[in-house]
């Protein structure tokens, strides 16, 4: 099916990405970020603008995070309920969610991005604010589009190439994250043990 779609860049590029960008944030299984890659590819070598594919995957992934923002806002928590158990990444997401709130979108986006769907659904079922929701998934959804474009510009015509390069990327920022996280972690504790009242 991947081949099939990359097929199909050169003749129905921005159509084509726009509705996978769309679909994809709404869970449906297409493999858009290899084909942002390969429409990176066709931007550099001048067969698509640079300008009108990034705006129609970027429009295309905000329409697909909107509609499953607003689709579990209106139905809300019924749908948690029924679907929670049976979807173990809607329980994942809504944890991550409490958790995290606005950095749970915006990482969802691009970082943890299998996620993204169910993140979308979370918040919206939980109510958080519109606004702050559309800030963070607009701002990952950026990132998304430029780093798959962006790599797919640089390594013109080597999907592979490519796609190694933003599973790299993406895995040095993981661990970035992680070294980060259990340092703040780790001074954390280390203050709490300075402040804790010693035995006498």
């Amino acid at each position: 099916m991947t081949d099939w779609l990359l097929s199909l860049v050169p003749q129905y590029g921005l159509w084509l990405l726009g509705i996978a960008t769309f679909a994809s944030c709404l869970a449906v299984p297409l493999p858009t970020s290899t084909l942002l890659l390969a429409a990176g590819g066709f931007v550099a070598v001048g067969d698509l603008s640079l300008a009108s594919v990034a705006v129609v995957a970027l429009g295309g992934a905000v329409a697909g995070d909107q509609i499953g923002y607003f689709g579990a806002r209106w139905f809300g928590a019924p749908l948690i309920e029924t679907w929670g158990r049976r979807a173990p990444p809607l329980a994942r997401a809504t944890d991550l969610l409490a958790k995290r709130g606005g950095a749970a979108v915006f990482f969802s986006r691009w970082l943890m991005s299998a996620l993204g769907p169910y993140v979308n659904l979370a918040a919206g079922a939980a109510g958080q604010p519109w606004p702050r929701f559309t800030l963070w998934g607009v701002l990952g959804e950026v990132v998304w589009v430029c780093i798959y474009l962006g790599l797919g510009y640089g390594f013109i015509g080597n999907l592979e190439a490519a796609s190694d390069m933003a599973f790299s990327l993406l895995g040095f920022v993981t661990a970035a994250a992680v070294a980060l996280g259990l340092g703040a972690w780790l001074i954390a504790s280390m203050r709490a043990d300075r402040v804790r009242p010693q035995p006498s």
